[in-house]
């Protein structure tokens, strides 16, 4: 037991950063901020993540404008202008993505600089933080409506990521098995929305929508770096002052759901090899102290090559070219997806059936269990390197309403037994298969 001791009390001096919280404080227009400074890094990160429903009639609206948004600022009318501008600012970089977290679509905007004190210079800062402002907030603006050049090129673009979707066969099979198993419910819509309902977005459309979201969206505000926590969080308050409205709630939905009869769904197309997915239903939320035990449970089943499906259904029976499974952890599913050639379909499924069953009954060896356990604390203290990963895995917690530290996650996972798996593993619930089969 006190060895057990000494080697988390290693591991928690090694993870460092994530063991502290943000600071949080909510500016006079409800935009919710979260600072943390630390020394670790020679860069500061700033993240603002501004929360829509995932819903079909606004899902390609909210993936499309931040990439319309970082086109152009009435400060910076061109991307040319705004990255000269950048380099001069020793190579500060900036951006916006669309992101998908269970059942919310959020539109990501980032910016990454030079830690000020490096320099000596907080100007930096500052023109930075302006720059940035102006790209979320002073959009390039003509007749009523974002510049239409700028729209209909970033249209077109999404478009082409939507159909590409297609060829990439082996996401396709996985969003197709989440569409199928989540029928009826908000996540089975595709984070890019549709090419359909892309096309009826025009500039003047899209640029309501923004003016909607801005007064009406949840927003979070991240900093992390070594910076001086009042004194951001003054410079923010002063930057991003805006005008807003009543903010809505954005729902985080759970569905617990056991199902007799899994549904079996066969797509064929011109593939040269068969795609197998199974979609389950965990029953746990993140919230949920059952998450550690459900960790582990997938590092066990799939989630390396100590995994049983990595041994068992690709090396011993070499039946599938890549075997793994995955947690959805904000809607509390889990996926398994393997390669295999099609004549293989009903032996791989049985052969991963009987891993899920070994699991159930405590077939777990020391090796299985004690790997998952290194892998997935040594995750977490490489995500201490990362300040984007930082970020990420404190909205996680923000989303689902519960605060967890990286010591918090790894002295939990450190007090996982096999018993806890295998009482984790009845909850877990097959839902969907889905095949892609050739023609």
């Amino acid at each position: 037991m006190e060895k057990e001791k000494i080697s988390m009390s290693k591991i928690f001096e090694e993870v460092g950063v994530l063991d502290q919280t943000f600071k949080q404080k909510t500016l006079k227009n409800g935009v919710n901020t979260y600072i943390h400074s630390t020394p670790k890094f020679k860069t500061t990160t700033f993240c603002l993540f501004i929360h829509q429903n995932l819903a079909r009639e606004t899902a390609s609206k909210t993936a499309l404008l931040p990439f319309v948004l970082k086109r152009g600022s009435k400060s910076f009318p061109t991307s040319r202008k705004l990255n000269l501008f950048l380099e001069d600012l020793y190579g500060t970089n900036m951006g916006g993505d669309v992101l998908k977290r269970g059942e919310r679509h959020i539109m990501q905007f980032f910016m990454e600089a030079v830690n000020h004190n490096y320099i000596g210079d907080k100007n930096i800062l500052i023109k930075g933080l302006k720059a940035f402002r102006d790209m979320i907030l002073d959009p390039l603006v003509e007749n009523e409506g974002f510049k239409a050049d700028y729209v209909n090129q970033e249209k077109e673009i999404l478009k082409r990521n939507i159909e590409s979707l297609y060829n990439d066969k082996f996401n396709y099979a996985i969003e197709r098995c989440f569409q199928e198993m989540c029928k009826g419910e908000a996540f089975s819509i595709y984070k890019y929305g549709t090419v359909e309902d892309l096309a009826l977005i025009d500039n003047k459309i899209l640029y309501n929508y923004y003016r909607e979201c801005l007064a009406h969206c949840p927003m979070d505000f991240f900093v992390l770096g070594d910076i001086d926590e009042e004194e951001i969080t003054e410079i923010i308050e002063d930057i991003f002052s805006f005008e807003r409205k009543e903010v809505k709630q954005v729902k985080t939905d759970f569905v617990s759901k056991f199902v007799q009869e899994p549904n079996y769904v066969e797509e064929k197309q011109d593939v040269s090899q068969g795609k197998l997915t199974m979609g389950f239903r965990t029953n746990t939320k993140y919230s949920d102290k059952d998450y550690y035990p459900l960790m582990v449970y997938n590092g066990i089943l799939g989630g390396g090559t100590h995994s049983k499906l990595f041994q068992n259904v690709r090396e011993k029976a070499s039946l599938a070219y890549y075997a793994f499974s995955r947690l959805e952890k904000n809607k509390g599913l889990m996926l398994i997806s393997c390669g295999i050639e099609f004549e293989d379909k009903e032996k791989a499924i049985d052969i991963i059936n009987k891993q899920l069953d070994d699991i159930r009954k405590g077939n777990i060896s020391d090796y299985e269990f004690d790997s998952t356990i290194k892998s997935l604390v040594n995750s977490f203290k490489e995500a201490a390197d990362n300040p984007s990963m930082i970020i990420s895995l404190y909205l996680d917690s923000i989303i689902n309403g519960i605060q967890r530290t990286t010591e918090d996650i790894i002295y939990n996972l450190s007090k996982v037994t096999k018993a806890d798996v295998i009482n984790v593993a009845e909850k877990i619930c097959l839902d969907t298969i889905f095949f892609l089969n050739k023609k």
